[in-house]
């Protein structure tokens, strides 16, 4: 093995390349043809009504919370083991940021926890959250039907943050679908489900909610003729009529993504391969893997296993010093100094504090090859299992 194999890597074909080139050959580069047909083409899959592009899913994220009608005063909860964007959306509005302990199987948002602590809450007079922000993390779905009925009794709405998860199911539907939810955001980041380089996207079924995110994602312009404040100067006017971003995706980007969408079920096929490959060879060892749950078909975005804190260290100096780069997704969001400034501590959510001590991510991607899977568990069986 004489180059290191990374946990995640992008899969990029030659009609990919060939999208790109054509895109830059053609007279768009940015707000061209291309990014309605791609969000048209995720949108379709999903079997959802409507997609709205981002610059990336940090963007799609905040623009949710900004469609949501999130800002001071409101509370948002999530998860503690996921990036800082998850939590991060909710500080860009002014809002405050809560987090509720994770599940020790799925390594998600525990469902019973955010029942206990919403009745909690409510008991003791404290603020509820405006909007409830599940991970979908490693690409499995969270209880979402749990979750929605709770969002119903206690009045918050619901993005699901499936930056892991496009590809996967839930229940027979496609994450993305928004059953059970608002909005749902992915991202295309290159080690994602499919890559767009940079860029992410922003589904519902609600109207108004899509018009209000492609709005905001402009700058805040519209050109609707229904919306304008005064009669148009002619074919060029437009109004800024609220602060907006510029979080738009480039024709570009949204070329390499829709050319990458036709690979998504191989993808998805090859990581299900992958992931059924680690769970045979490694159940016999002292470790734990993320918990399928019924109705659930993962996406297999990241392969996680959890070592006992003695051991892990050594075993991801042992992959690396084997030519293996592992990782460790992720460090709890409350731990985070930024955070910590607000007041959370060591110890406010023990399940996900103790799972990252545990936690080593695998090598996980379509262009993984059997002998560098077997490579990885060879040297992983080495190690935990003398």
């Amino acid at each position: 093995m004489n180059e290191s194999i990374p946990y995640g890597k992008q899969y990029i074909f030659p009609e990919d390349i060939e999208a790109v080139t054509q895109t830059l050959l053609s007279n768009w580069l940015t707000q061209g043809p291309a990014v309605p047909r791609f969000e048209e083409q995720v949108a379709k899959y999903c079997q959802v009504g409507h997609g709205v592009a981002t610059s990336s899913g940090t963007a799609a994220l905040h623009l949710a919370c900004l469609a949501l009608g999130l800002g001071p005063g409101d509370r948002v909860w999530t998860s503690p083991i996921s990036f800082v964007a998850s939590a991060n959306c909710a500080c860009y509005c002014g809002a405050e940021v809560d987090f509720v302990d994770i599940d020790p199987e799925s390594f998600n948002l525990c469902a019973n926890k955010l029942a206990e602590k919403l009745a909690d809450t409510r008991r003791k007079g404290g603020k509820l959250p405006k909007i409830v922000i599940p991970v979908h993390f490693a690409g499995q779905a969270c209880d979402m039907a749990a979750i929605a009925a709770l969002g119903k009794e206690y009045g918050f709405r619901i993005i699901e943050d499936a930056a892991h998860a496009l590809g996967g199911t839930y229940q027979g539907q496609p994450v993305g679908c928004c059953e059970y939810s608002d909005i749902t955001v992915f991202s295309f980041h290159p080690v994602k489900s499919i890559t767009s380089a940079e860029g992410g996207m922003a589904l519902t079924r609600d109207t108004e909610l899509a018009k209000t995110m492609r709005r905001l994602g402009s700058h805040g312009i519209s050109r609707d003729s229904a919306r304008l404040h005064h009669s148009a100067d002619g074919p060029w006017y437009y109004e800024q009529q609220e602060l907006g971003y510029n979080y738009r995706l480039s024709d570009l980007h949204a070329a390499l993504g829709f050319s990458q969408m036709r690979h998504l079920p191989d993808f998805i096929a090859r990581r299900r391969q992958l992931a059924e490959g680690y769970r045979e060879a490694l159940k016999a060892l002292p470790l734990r893997m993320q918990q399928p749950l019924p109705g659930i078909d993962s996406a297999h975005h990241l392969f996680v296993i959890r070592v006992a804190r003695q051991r892990r260290d050594a075993l991801f100096q042992s992959m690396q010093q084997a030519g293996i780069a592992p990782q460790v997704h992720y460090i709890p969001i409350h731990t985070q100094p930024y955070y910590q400034a607000m007041g959370f501590k060591q110890g406010d959510f023990p399940i996900a504090e103790a799972y990252y001590q545990e936690a080593v991510s695998l090598p996980l991607f379509p262009s993984l090859q059997d002998e560098q899977q077997r490579h990885v568990i060879q040297v992983i069986t080495q190690t935990l299992g003398s």
